[in-house]
């Protein structure tokens, strides 16, 4: 049904001088962010009288028909009626309903007044239950306007009284249209993780961590298209679009995407024009959404498809006109980033001839701030434009021609006028930001500073967490390359504390562009650190820039897993690395590297030295580095490879020839905690040109400087739940060696229970782990890592477990038991293929799981290897004084020395997560 052309009477309630009919109508607005189709709450009021009712009748007949001008004029006359027969309740009423009609007109300040007339005389009437009604209803026209207008934080507010009112006055469908549209106000801010919280509880689905199955979504879509009263139905629907939105911000594009197409299925079933546009358009942001993950996994066959239907969504979207300017602007940047000059040339000239007519809201200035940004991409003909470099590599391209961006700079200075008129310091920092941003690109340093301290002043002045962060970081560049460095870490440092100040929401950030966490995130954090250790003068980096920069390491490994997750990962109270080295054991030293466009760094803390130690390597170009990294990786998983050990040779030049020299005779373990193109390469195989790493040290790998209360495996009565398949399931081959790793481990741990094949069931493995505390899980199956969530999982007889379910069964049992998971072993998984940062899905188990090490393959092998090696290894454990690193080592070693198993290929893969003692 068109939703401007019908309101519902939602109850009559009698009254001695007045009769009160409230009605509740929902009018389609401008979106903000505009490449999302929003539905806003609009409540016009019906008050009627005998003499008066006629104008109350017109008025909403005429706000129905869409002649706001002529409806505005009415709802004054009937507030002039109502004041001079001394009735203020249906006085207020009218004025809420100017307000609302004043918002169609987007007569801004007229609506404020209107809106501010009528809860003036509200709050001085007595608080009957007529008069909560309409404040309720009032208050919900108010948060309309405070959105349209950029004031989503007073939204957000606003709302929560309605909702308030709503519970207290017992009105149910009303307190759940009110938290629909708070969950929308939440989005406006980037709170995306509490909007799907709220949508989940008032959707009455399944709250737990934004998580929702197939059935959930096909029974609640089943309830909407059944009789239900019109307003809450509405509502509700709106409530699942606005759900599969936030599913695809956060990273479930495929829940996004089945949520999109109920949404899409209802509003076709109610022959409603605008509700499918809506569904339409936003299926095409969750395509395109699609089509990127598949492009950063290699899959360009699988992310054409999905870039092909995501311009086919947004064409069947351009029907309707309100959508059409949202659509061709999403449209427009897919075409940019195909490269498909021509057409996109065309569609921009007509979306300016759109925006022409377009009144000023904050829609409008979203339109012309997105427009603006793929003007710089069309005009550099470069898809990637609008992509965050480093700031070398930004700082060695040519500078840019301000001619050709005048179009461009005049359409951002229009929107910083509009965000003016409209008080709105959001959208007016967002757009003098940008400008900041062109002129950096610009090479006009000078009037970039000054663009973006105006930004940040602006920013802070809204509240605005993840733009203040964005013009921090800006400011931190144009001072770098201003040869100001003590001014520019202390911008980067602001960033960075910004950044872990919204790390409940850090998915959220920069919502109206939606860059990826590696376009938006990780270079803060890099550069940061580039600063940090970069020389001044013949001085090398002080102790202090040495713990800064290893804390600002530390923060980037777990803004990666946060962002993996969507959620905060460490929810105990873990322990500082530097205590178990110094403390537990003053064997291990550990090892931070990370890469930078030009160098790698490292930073070396050795057992019982408080101060840190440092290494700068220098390289030729990032890139290449990555991909002498990426062919290292595929070497290993190819028996005879030639290329393993000139390769292997090369990196531990890169990340441990210096390294070495500093390694004392009582280093026995390595724990390294990897930057993140390094993680799918096992340490053990880096070679010093006479011998492998393993055959010198253990190794451990450590997502963080944190370690959750690492303490020695108890090595008496060990007891260990041991699952495992050898038959084929689906696309993945037999295991036939599998029996006899099992048989391995029920050789070496005297109290075992085992789940072979058919007994290895969800059901199964969940009763087991609640029944008996086992401190070692060993799963003998076919998994996945990959740097996706919903990629990473293990296989069992009746389906796969994904990295939260697998978290939500480990973590199932009886919470008042604190024995925890001291070793998880997972011996038969391997990373996802063409996806770089696969092994973030490793480090993703071993945290999510609870597990206080996490022993895993980074590779599919023989599985006659595995059988062998894992007898090696719990055989090693029998003995307490040997660490799980040591017994690891020691495993490894007699593969190595076994002249079946002796390629790296075979002995390489396995990785040790988490606490090595």
């Amino acid at each position: 049904m068109a939703s401007r052309n019908w309101f519902l009477a939602v109850k009559r309630l009698y009254k001695k001088r007045s009769l009160i009919l409230a009605a509740l109508l929902f009018v389609l607005s401008i979106a903000v962010p505009p490449v999302v189709a929003q539905v806003s709450l609009s409540t016009p009021i019906a008050q009627t009288q005998p003499d008066t009712s006629s104008l109350v009748k017109q008025g909403n007949r005429l706000y129905n028909l869409g002649q706001f001008e002529e409806a505005a004029q009415i709802w004054q006359q009937a507030a002039d009626a109502f004041a001079a027969q001394g009735n203020r309740l249906n006085q207020a009423m009218a004025l809420s309903n100017l307000s609302l009609t004043y918002q169609q007109l987007s007569d801004w300040e007229r609506a404020k007044e209107a809106i501010a007339n009528s809860l003036n005389i509200l709050q001085t009437l007595e608080k009957t239950q007529e008069q909560q009604r309409i404040l309720a209803q009032t208050l919900d026209i108010q948060g309309q306007l405070q959105q349209k207008i950029g004031r989503s934080q007073a939204a957000l507010e606003t709302w929560q009284q309605a909702v308030d009112l709503y519970a207290n006055i017992g009105g149910s469908n009303g307190e759940t249209i009110s938290q629909i549209n708070q969950a929308q106000a939440m989005q406006d801010l980037g709170l995306y993780p509490r909007a799907c919280k709220t949508l989940l509880k008032t959707l009455e689905l399944d709250e737990q961590e934004c998580q929702i199955s197939d059935t959930q979504i096909e029974t609640l879509k089943q309830e909407l298209l059944e009789a239900q009263p019109s307003e809450i139905r509405e509502a509700k629907a709106r409530g699942l679009r606005s759900l599969g939105n936030v599913l695809r911000v956060i990273g479930s594009l495929k829940q996004s995407q089945q949520v999109l197409l109920s949404s899409l299925e209802i509003a076709q079933s109610w022959n409603s024009p605008q509700d499918e546009s809506k569904a339409w358009l936003n299926l095409g942001n969750t395509e395109r959404a699609l089509a990127k993950r598949a492009q950063e996994l290699q899959d360009t066959k699988q992310a054409s498809t999905y870039a092909e239907n995501a311009l086919a969504n947004y064409q069947k979207a351009a029907v309707s006109p309100t959508i059409k300017i949202q659509a061709q602007l999403n449209q427009l940047e897919l075409l940019i980033e195909k490269a498909r000059w021509q057409e996109a040339q065309e569609l921009s000239s007509q979306i300016q001839e759109l925006l022409a007519e377009f009144p000023v809201s904050r829609g409008a200035i979203y339109v012309k701030i997105n427009l603006a940004r793929n003007l710089v991409c069309l005009i550099q003909k470069n898809p990637y434009c609008l992509r965050q470099q480093e700031s070398e590599e930004r700082s060695s391209s040519s500078p840019l021609d301000e001619q050709s961006y005048l179009e461009v700079i005049q359409l951002l200075q229009t929107a910083v006028e509009e965000a003016k008129k409209l008080d709105d310091k959001r959208s007016q920092s967002y757009a003098v930001g940008l400008l900041g941003q062109l002129y950096e690109n610009l090479g006009e340093r000078e009037k970039a500073k000054e663009y973006t301290e105006q930004a940040l002043k602006e920013a802070w002045q809204s509240q605005a967490s993840d733009l203040i962060y964005q013009w921090q970081w800006q400011l931190g560049r144009l001072l770098a390359a201003q040869g100001k460095l003590k001014e520019a870490i202390a911008a980067y440092r602001q960033a960075v504390k910004t950044l872990q100040s919204l790390r409940n929401d850090l998915v959220a950030i920069n919502p109206e562009i939606q860059f990826t966490f590696r376009e938006s995130v990780e270079p803060v954090y890099r550069e940061y650190v580039g600063l940090l250790l970069q020389p001044q003068g013949t001085a090398q980096a002080s102790q202090e820039n040495l713990k800064q920069a290893r804390e600002a390491i530390d923060s980037l490994q777990l803004a990666e897993l946060e962002n993996f997750f969507q959620l905060i990962c460490l929810d105990a109270q873990p322990v500082v690395i530097d205590q178990v080295t110094d403390k537990n054991d003053p064997t291990a030293a550990i090892i931070y590297p990370i890469l930078l466009t030009d160098r790698f760094e490292i930073i070396l803390k050795l057992p019982q030295q408080p101060a840190l130690r440092h290494y700068t390597t220098p390289i030729d170009a990032r890139q290449k580095v990555e991909r002498i990294l990426e062919r290292l990786a595929q070497s290993l998983t190819q028996r005879n490879s030639q290329e393993t050990l000139p390769l292997a040779q090369q990196v531990y030049d890169w990340l441990l020839r210096d390294v070495s020299k500093d390694l004392t005779s009582n280093v026995k373990t390595l724990v390294f905690v990897l930057d993140s193109p390094l993680r799918n390469i096992p340490m053990a195989v880096l070679h010093d040109g006479q011998k492998y790493l393993v055959e010198k040290y253990g190794i451990a790998l450590t997502p963080g400087l944190q370690l959750l209360d690492p303490q020695p495996l108890e090595r008496g009565e060990l007891r260990a739940l041991a699952a495992g398949l050898t038959e084929a399931r689906g696309r993945f081959p037999a295991l036939k060696y599998v029996a006899d790793e099992l048989a391995q481990v029920r050789s070496r741990v005297s109290s075992s229970v085992e789940l072979f094949n058919r007994e290895f069931t969800n059901a199964a493995f969940q009763n087991q782990i609640n029944a008996l505390p086992f401190p070692v899980v060993h799963l003998a199956t076919h998994g996945q890592f990959s740097s996706q969530a919903e990629a990473t999982f293990i296989l069992t007889w009746d389906g796969q477990l994904d990295v939260n379910q697998l978290n939500d069964l480990l973590r199932s049992r009886d919470p008042s038991r604190t024995d925890p998971i001291e070793l998880l072993v997972l011996s038969a998984c391997e990373t996802l293929t063409g996806d770089k940062k696969a092994a973030l899905g490793l480090a993703g188990v071993a945290v999510r799981a609870g597990a206080r090490s996490t022993l895993a393959t980074l590779w599919s092998v023989n599985d006659e290897a595995t059988a062998f090696l894992m007898g090696q290894f719990y055989e090693a454990l029998k003995n307490p004084t040997v660490t799980k690193a040591e017994a690891l080592r020691r495993a490894q070693l007699a593969l190595l020395e076994n002249s079946k198993f002796d390629r790296p290929h075979f002995w390489a893969p396995y990785v040790l997560v988490g606490n090595w003692l």
